[in-house]
């Protein structure tokens, strides 16, 4: 190729769309980027032309998936102007633990006509969490047989992942079940789609899958879940390769999808939120990396294993070869923003922000951006989608509390942001106190943009709060795995090294901000532990009403 450019393409599968980037891979420069929005969204009503869904359900369509393929590439590689030629390497991230049941051939069972309206045989998104009792019982028979691998994950499963999710569809459709020969991650079935290879991504087996130390919970213990729980263990099998690994080339298909050449490396699928540090040059231990979006995932590198109560899973190689890797985070954040812009927000708010030519968000912010710490004398909890860390009970929910007739839009729009911020911080600590370094906080994803949003955080959580300069650092995360899995660099810290985006700005604390956050986030604690940890039952009790009779 001699001294001509080479390029990668990083695809990022997320909630509501797909992102692809054509990176440059000797510096990480963004040449040419897309955005295309899921055609289905996010099936939480009713799937396409069929039966309504019960309360907490999430699904998605998996061809709005191979749609970001057949539109963003195509449209980011016309944006950089790049031959096809030129580029090396393309890997994929997705949201996780987002579980598809299909054939052996990699068919998603909701494409076959007799089973289209069966709702388990849809893909089953991460916030999906319909399955909090199937969790419990995990965790239930997960404690009192002592189960090694249960520590490792805070000592609590979450009805987020895997197994819970699996356990649901053999309780409630064990025809689907039967009927599934895999269950599939999404970021391995689009890897299939684009190399025609089955493989497993190490980082969603090992955290969403329970797969510790080589293997995966026993099949004794799925027996004592279900009598025929441990045939998930066949429908699991696939190559297992490490984050930075090549699932293969590009299939002639794929590559009429995607514009790109056959044979094309194709980078093994990995977790946006992993993929994430690496673009944010977070991968070295103590480096934690918090990324924003319609839920948080808090993200670290440590030398060595600790027990961490409530985290989401430690790791070995999870996010980096040769470090343990550390997750937790929150189920709702931006998701908790858009309730109550398109749901509590008064009509006359929604007008003053079309008159003004600006969004509803920008105005709620404006109006609360100068509020003393606590004057609007409102605390809420940040479980409008449940609990992940460190309770990962997903049958709680959000509380509001010092409600008055002179509260206004915008002090319920701060309360909602620092309730956030805090439950950011009830992690943050849980890993300080286990002895996880914490050295610097960097901060990556869409909600980053919000100014208020940042200095809320920092003043929380009384650190600098750096902000990554990237408009798209997911799909750069993968586009950075890719370029390892094309060759171009030996593994991922050295890539990320060479392309990691710069930071954009750095938000540091207020002294006096930070000290009247302390006073407010002790009662937020107060708060988190009453209504979480058993001081009453009263949010299980409402959510069960609501949910009717199962």
């Amino acid at each position: 190729m001699g001294d001509r450019p080479r390029y990668v393409v990083g695809v990022d599968f997320g909630t509501l769309s797909g992102r692809a980037v054509v990176v440059d891979v000797a510096d990480g420069r963004e040449a040419g980027c897309a955005v295309h929005p899921y055609r289905h969204g996010v099936l939480t009503q009713r799937l396409p032309d069929g039966p309504p869904l019960p309360p907490d359900w999430a699904l998605q369509h998996p061809a709005d998936h191979l749609d970001v393929l057949r539109v963003a590439v195509p449209a980011a590689l016309a944006d950089a102007g790049v031959d096809p030629a030129d580029v090396v390497g393309i890997a994929v991230d997705a949201t996780s633990c987002t579980l598809l049941p299909t054939l052996a051939d990699g068919t998603p069972l909701c494409d076959l006509p007799e089973l289209r309206d069966r709702p388990h045989a849809w893909p089953k998104l991460w916030k999906h969490h319909a399955a909090q009792r199937q969790a419990d019982r995990i965790n239930a028979l997960a404690v009192a047989r002592g189960e090694a691998w249960l520590p490792r994950y805070g000592g609590r499963v979450s009805a987020e992942w895997q197994l819970a999710k699996a356990l649901q569809v053999l309780e409630e459709d064990p025809a689907v079940f039967d009927r599934a020969a895999r269950f599939v991650e999404a970021a391995d079935w689009i890897v299939r789609r684009l190399c025609g290879r089955e493989t497993r991504n190490a980082s969603a087996a090992g955290y969403k899958g329970l797969r510790q130390d080589g293997r995966y919970p026993s099949a004794e213990f799925l027996r004592a879940l279900h009598p025929r729980l441990d045939g998930l263990l066949a429908r699991l099998d696939g190559p297992l390769v490490p984050v930075g690994g090549r699932a293969g080339g590009l299939t002639v298909e794929a590559a009429g999808w995607t514009g790109l050449r056959p044979g094309t490396a194709v980078g093994v699928g990995a977790i946006d939120a992993h993929v994430t540090a690496a673009a944010a040059r977070s991968v070295a231990p103590g480096r934690m990396l918090a990324v924003l979006g319609t839920s948080t995932c808090l993200i670290v590198n440590a030398e060595d294993y600790r027990d961490v109560p409530g985290v989401c899973g430690a790791v070995d190689g999870g996010v980096t070869a040769g470090l343990w890797g550390y997750e937790a985070g929150q189920s709702g954040v931006g998701d908790i923003f858009a309730w109550y812009v398109d749901n509590a927000l008064p009509a006359g708010y929604a007008d003053r922000a079309r008159r003004l030519d600006t969004s509803p968000y920008d105005l709620l912010d404006s109006l609360a951006a100068d509020q003393p710490v606590g004057a609007h004398g409102l605390l809420a909890l940040d479980w409008h989608s449940g609990n992940r860390s460190v309770l990962a009970d997903h049958e709680l929910s959000g509380v509001l509390l010092g409600l008055t007739l002179a509260t206004r839009p915008e002090d319920i729009w701060r309360a909602l942001l620092e309730a956030t911020a805090f439950g950011a911080r009830t992690v943050v600590d849980a890993f300080a106190d286990a002895g996880i370094r914490v050295d610097e906080l960097t901060a990556a994803g869409g909600l980053t943009r919000n100014r208020l949003l940042m200095r809320i955080y920092a003043d929380v959580l009384g650190r600098p709060l750096h902000v990554v300069d990237s408009v798209q650092p997911a799909a750069l995360g993968a586009a950075i795995h890719a370029a390892v899995a094309a060759g171009a660099y030996p593994d991922v810290p050295t890539a990320s090294d060479a392309m990691g985006a710069a930071r954009r700005e750095t938000y540091q604390p207020d002294p006096a901000r930070r000290i009247a956050y302390d006073a407010l986030y002790a009662e937020y604690r107060a708060l988190h532990d009453h209504f979480g940890r058993g001081g009453t039952e009263v949010l299980h009790r409402l959510r069960a009403l609501r949910s009717g009779p199962r």
